[in-house]
């Protein structure tokens, strides 16, 4: 009796230890993910979070980062609607993203589509449109600066041998932005293209098949079949273009300062001249606010309009 006794106590004991190891065996795995991931967050929040409400603060203030400034709550943010200099700033973006964004795109989409077919040295060129990409822009703007320059860039030697005027490129107010647009595509237009290509050939073959079999045309398969598929490539694409359009920032620094006479002058290089050159920090943290909120509304309609597109009707 004593042994059947002492049998269920040790039964019940091996039951309580076994009911308080379980928890602890559920957690090792979590603890063990939080000491791979923590110094990385530790970093993010460091690097990220802790500026951008540092920042937040700051943009309700009037400080020059050199002295203690004064708060002024949203004085800044009601300055940025009388400053004409922004507005300029702001048209030259809006601009050059109404130029660069779809110009990607459609640049972008055809090379994709003729490099998704069999041809020989097919990753080689997939290789070289890619390169640029991955190339930081300031060695693109300092590239751009010798061979589009006026006197001795190679690209008015050419011009000249074809009996074309010289140009002034980035020292022409005229053109001075849409060459900007031009070395943006050359540099950048890489994403596209290797976006555009994972998503085609995510496209299953069996609705390329049926709508041959249908009698659908090459234009009609594109049109029925390809584009549609590649509807959620494009979305993030528009999103993507889009916040890096509104971020221009290193090209316009190593190619134009924002000149001739201001007609390159981006909302972020305008920014950076309030808050490192003139020593507006706050005001130039309500124009980067001001901005961020700009980016959450375009991502935001631009996944509104995608979802209202799938919708059934």
């Amino acid at each position: 009796m004593r042994a059947d006794v002492r049998a269920d106590m040790a039964a019940g004991a091996l039951t309580v230890r076994t009911r308080h190891a379980r928890p602890r065996v559920r957690l090792m795995p979590q603890l063990t993910g939080w000491g791979f991931v923590g110094p990385a967050t530790l970093v993010i929040v460091g690097l990220s979070i802790f500026p951008a409400v540092w920042a937040l603060i700051l943009s309700l203030r009037d400080d020059n980062l050199l002295a203690p400034g004064s708060f002024v709550g949203l004085q800044n943010y009601s300055d940025l609607l009388d400053d004409p200099d922004l507005r300029a700033a702001t048209l030259h973006t809006l601009l050059y993203s109404v130029l660069y964004v779809p110009g990607s795109l459609v640049i972008g989409l055809p090379i994709a589509l003729a490099l998704n077919r069999p041809i020989r040295f097919r990753a080689f060129y997939r290789t070289c449109l890619f390169v640029p990409y991955v190339v930081s822009a300031a060695a693109t703007g300092i590239l751009a600066n010798f061979i589009l320059d006026p006197q001795f860039g190679i690209v008015n030697d050419l011009l000249a041998g074809a009996g074309i005027a010289r140009q002034g490129f980035l020292q022409d107010p005229s053109q001075a932005l849409l060459t900007l647009v031009v070395v943006s595509l050359w540099g950048s237009v890489g994403l596209p293209i290797v976006v555009y290509l994972a998503a085609l050939q995510d496209i299953p073959r069996e609705l390329v098949e049926a709508a041959r079999v249908d009698g659908a045309g090459a234009l009609r398969v594109f049109r029925a079949v390809t584009l549609p598929q590649l509807r959620p490539a494009t979305v993030f694409l528009v999103i993507w273009q889009t916040i890096d359009a509104l971020q221009l920032f290193d090209l316009v620094y190593t190619t134009t300062k924002g000149q001739p006479l201001d007609s390159t002058t981006v909302i972020v290089f305008y920014l950076y001249q309030q808050a490192f050159q003139l020593f507006h920090a706050g005001y130039g943290a309500a124009v980067a606010y001001a901005l961020f909120v700009v980016t959450l509304i375009a991502s935001g309609a631009a996944l509104w309009h995608a979802r209202r597109g799938e919708a059934p009707s």
